[in-house]
């Protein structure tokens, strides 16, 4: 991957509304500069595989962010993908509890592609972590989603909140797992030049 010598003049655009993507970023000591969420077509194509479904995604929601000369923008996109089933943000409360039902007491797949342009360069990464779900009664289940923390999310869950009782095990990204692989974004920003650690002494 090739790296620009970090300017630090740049702006970082955070081309999406989620705030969990903003508060890992504050972890980096990021507060973006500008929020603009592109508004792209986010249907699944026919038989597309969750990796490459996540990784087109995240690359066409970067192409779409306005972005000018000093500003650099970061996007990512995240699905569940069971087997090859791709789970992104349920659209009611019956998708969300049939996502639960379907999840619990199975491993899946959670994987998040970041993208980052900076003019008409691209960098681009993607994350796959495995999450185990234990078995879900119907009264954890009924529970989960009347607390509303379901919206939104991709698969029905966030690890983060409530249904992180429902998680005893994961292998890979956590920061992955919820919207934002710090690391790889971290290494994202430096290759495009942007100034991660200007602070540092």
């Amino acid at each position: 991957m090739t790296t620009i010598a970090p300017n630090p003049a740049l702006s970082l655009i955070l081309g999406s509304g989620s705030a969990r993507r903003r508060e890992l970023l504050a972890q980096l000591g990021i507060i973006p500069a500008a929020i603009r969420p592109p508004d792209i077509d986010e249907d699944p194509r026919k038989g597309e595989l969750p990796r490459d479904y996540v990784k087109r995604i995240a690359a066409e929601k970067a192409a779409a962010v306005p972005c000018g000369d000093g500003e650099v923008a970061l996007c990512a996109d995240t699905t569940v993908a069971l087997g090859r089933r791709i789970m992104g943000k349920p659209a009611d409360a019956g998708e969300a509890a049939a996502f639960l039902a379907a999840l619990s007491g199975r491993r899946h797949k959670v994987i998040t592609a970041v993208a980052v342009k900076r003019g008409d360069r691209h960098w681009q990464k993607d994350v796959q972590s495995t999450v185990a779900m234990k078995q879900l009664s119907d009264m954890e289940i009924n529970a989960y989603i009347a607390s509303g923390d379901w919206q939104g999310k991709a698969g029905g869950y966030a690890i983060q909140g409530p249904a992180g009782a429902f998680i005893p095990w994961i292998n890979g990204s956590y920061t992955g797992i919820v919207g934002l692989p710090l690391c790889e974004t971290a290494g994202l920003l430096t290759a495009a030049g942007f100034p991660l650690y200007q602070g540092a002494s």
